[in-house]
């Protein structure tokens, strides 16, 4: 892995198999959120290593033998990789813990994950016939739809998931035999940095994947805009995903764009007929809430409870978050951990501040917690809040607030509950908590969102599209349509027996 004292200091851009300080020599400062306290440094690219790494890309692309590559043998590489990411899972968990201020115990589950994804897209591409015959009418006509790589492909990453989002574009990408440069975010590019490492351990070829860590409006905007790209991903906020599609669209490039989402988790009575459903429907909100400092696209972050249930859901689900235990992720014992950065600790608050001025009720959380020995005054931390009596015209319920704030809306009826669950400009992700098959199908069928989750919150599946509706993007990743997203589709037609067609006199 890159851990060198020198590398970890500044060479953090990646070009042609040599990794490389920033043309400016411009470094930043990775920050501890547990303590505020910096424990890396890496170089700061530009326009002008961006244009490197992608001319090292496009060069491999046109004249390099990756994209030539049998599939078998891509497909191999993709699984020598996924048996370095179980080697070095411990490592890996610890620095993505230190990075995003996730727990240890998240940050493993991540590294498995991201094994996963490699795993699968190798088998993916392995299994696949070759082409797909289209039947001209004739013997003398062979047709054949073939699947091609698109070329270089900028992979733009977020923060909160950093190796995970990160594997998600680089393990279709690979497969289907394209080169790209990958910006992670500058706030957590740590172990998306050793997994380039990793690839190259794995025997890629050089200049087939390229890094560049800097800030999205320099480095980010130029890989959107850059001619030489062929595909930009990004995975991020609404805000910043309009403009990478603004800057793209010139050179009509193709553009997948992961987005936010506000999801709707909600609760009939019946599933809270037994004190176990209880207890398990009370659990699954306060993980679909809280899950990493709920700093999740897809965190239920809006829960939907039926009004019969709802006095006693909401009081035991506010005793129950009082109770997460907070603290630097790294320490035993500890559920949840700080926010990633002070900025987002103060977006988190301004939304809470917002909510109690338009009428909320605080029923927990809502503050800074004290200092403890786990928890160094100096990190970004914020208690897990429940705000009750909240309404689709409150900010907090329409906007994504992405942190430990969960709100909560009431319904009488089935149809009640369905309109408030679609009330919203996103469509990424919701939860049905019922024990009426019935009702689980009609509900989960007519709400406009990319996952549906019956009787469960936030698991996924490599094999299954990952994608919204509105304003949650336009792109799919993993299962089939996640590798296409990194293909071109030709149409090779051939004519074993030509004939003059004589269309004009001569």
């Amino acid at each position: 892995m890159a851990d060198t004292p020198e590398l970890q200091a500044r060479k953090t851009i990646h070009v042609d198999g040599e990794w490389l300080e920033a043309v400016s020599g411009a470094t930043r400062e990775i920050i501890d959120p547990a303590d505020a306290l910096p424990f890396a440094l890496v170089a700061e690219g530009d326009e002008k290593d961006t244009d490197l790494a992608v001319a090292a890309a496009r060069q491999a692309f046109d004249h390099g033998a990756w994209p030539r590559t049998p599939v078998a043998e891509r497909a191999a590489l993709l699984r020598r990789v996924a048996d370095l990411l179980v080697r070095d899972r411990e490592e890996l968990g610890l620095l993505e813990s230190r990075d995003a201020g996730k727990t240890v115990e998240e940050g493993r589950v991540d590294i498995d994950c991201v094994a996963d994804a490699f795993r699968y897209f190798a088998d993916l591409v392995a299994a696949e016939a070759p082409g797909r015959v289209v039947d001209a009418g004739s013997p003398d006509i062979q047709s054949v739809v073939v699947h091609e790589p698109l070329g270089v492909c900028a992979l733009i990453t977020p923060w909160n998931y950093p190796l995970l989002q990160a594997s998600w574009k680089i393990a279709p990408a690979l497969a289907a035999g394209n080169t790209f440069v990958v910006k992670p975010s500058e706030i957590t590019p740590l172990t998306t940095i050793a997994l380039i490492d990793l690839l190259a351990e794995a025997g890629l070829p050089a200049g087939v994947a390229g890094i560049v860590t800097g800030p999205g409006h320099s480095v980010g905007a130029r890989l959107a805009e850059h001619p030489d790209v062929d595909l930009v991903s990004f995975t991020g906020g609404l805000a910043s995903g309009t403009k990478v599609a603004q800057a793209a669209a010139p050179s009509v490039k193709k553009v997948a764009l992961e987005l936010g989402g506000k999801n709707p988790n909600v609760v009939f009575a019946d599933a809270c007929a037994t004190e176990e459903a209880f207890d398990t429907a009370v659990d699954q909100a306060l993980n679909a809430a809280f899950i990493h400092s709920g700093q999740v696209c897809s965190a239920g972050a809006r829960l939907i409870v039926e009004e019969s249930v709802r006095d006693r859901f909401v009081a035991e689900l506010a005793r129950r978050a009082d109770r997460i235990r907070l603290g630097r992720g790294t320490e035993d014992g500890v559920e949840c951990g700080p926010l990633v950065s002070e900025q987002q600790r103060a977006k988190v608050e301004s939304y809470v501040d917002s909510a109690l001025a338009e009428g909320a009720v605080l029923r927990s959380g809502g503050r800074r917690p004290e200092p403890s020995d786990t928890r160094p005054a100096t990190g970004y931390f914020y208690e897990p809040t429940v705000l009750d009596h909240c309404h689709r015209e409150m900010k907090v319920v329409r906007e994504e607030v992405f942190g430990p704030v969960l709100t909560v809306e009431t319904f009488r009826t089935e149809d009640e509950a369905v309109a408030l669950a679609n009330d919203t400009e996103y469509g990424l992700a919701g939860g049905v908590w019922t024990a009426d098959a019935g009702r689980a199908r009609r509900v989960a069928g007519r709400l406009r969102h990319g996952t549906v989750w019956i009787n469960d919150f936030h698991p996924y599946l490599p094999q299954a599209e990952w994608g919204g509706f509105g304003k949650s993007g336009t792109g799919r990743e993993l299962g089939p349509a996640g590798l296409a997203e990194y293909r071109e589709t030709k149409h090779v037609y051939q004519n074993l027996a030509p004939k003059p067609v004589r269309w004009f006199a001569g």
